[in-house]
């Protein structure tokens, strides 16, 4: 079973927002149809790229419907295929990495040093462990081949 198309617009010529949102979209799907996908994971993303052709031309909905289906179809693929775009987990890690370690190593400091203004020290710290700890995930899952050619921007 194959992955619906989806439905080229004209409206996304005016507006360059909805156009890359639009081809990201294309092109995570370009990506899937190189891949041999279980027909389960096929039936799932079915429905949400024809909810997407349903839509009216209308530039905002379109393009939150765009990024909405986006973000769940590739969770879907990261929770049952373990398959992610490029710097997923970095990305993911880097948010993470400051809420973990940079929030906690921050009050460390402040508390420390006699002065909660250097709460902000251990930000960017924690941001490059998670950054750190996700690069070497990533790097981890292009060598298994679990790494789709796509890097998303939300």
């Amino acid at each position: 079973m194959t992955l619906t198309a989806l439905k080229p617009r004209t409206i996304i010529k005016d507006t360059p927002k909805l156009e890359r949102a639009y081809i990201q979209f294309e092109k995570l799907l370009n990506e899937l149809q190189k891949r041999d996908l279980p027909e389960a994971i096929v039936n799932t993303i079915n429905p949400y790229i024809e909810a997407l052709n349903a839509l009216p031309d209308n530039e905002k909905t379109l393009r939150t419907q765009l990024k909405k289906h986006l973000k769940k179809i590739v969770t879907l693929l990261e929770k049952e295929l373990q398959l992610v775009p490029k710097n997923y987990y970095q990305q993911k890690w880097m948010a993470i990495g400051i809420s973990v370690f940079g929030i906690p190593l921050g009050v460390v400091f402040g508390t420390s040093l006699g002065n909660m203004a250097f709460l902000g020290i251990g930000l960017p710290i924690g941001m490059a462990m998670g950054i750190a700890v996700g690069s070497e995930k990533d790097k981890k899952a292009q060598a298994e081949g679990r790494q789709l050619d796509l890097e998303l921007k939300y």
